[in-house]
C-alpha cells in the first residue's frame, strides 16, 4: 500500500498545529516511524498499523 499521501497529509497537519517543519524521509517496507528530538513517538512496524487521525498530535502533546 502507498503511504506516501497518507504521510504528507500528517506532515502538513503536525506543521500546522505545531508549527514546527515536519520531514518526511523515504524508506521501505511498510516503515513509518515518528519521532522528535530524537526519541520514538509512533512505530507503525512495532504497531503494525498507520496512526488514527490526531493519533501522533495526541502523542507527541503528551510528551511534555
Amino acid at each position: 500500500m502507498n503511504y506516501e499521501p497518507r504521510a504528507a497529509g500528517l506532515a502538513a497537519e503536525l506543521e500546522q498545529a505545531l508549527g514546527a517543519r515536519a520531514e518526511l524521509i523515504a524508506s521501505s517496507g511498510g516503515v513509518f516511524e515518528v519521532s522528535v528530538d530524537g526519541a520514538d513517538v509512533f512505530s507503525k512496524r512495532a504497531l503494525g498499523r498507520f496512526p488514527e487521525p490526531g493519533e501522533v498530535l495526541d502523542a507527541i502533546r503528551g510528551r511534555g
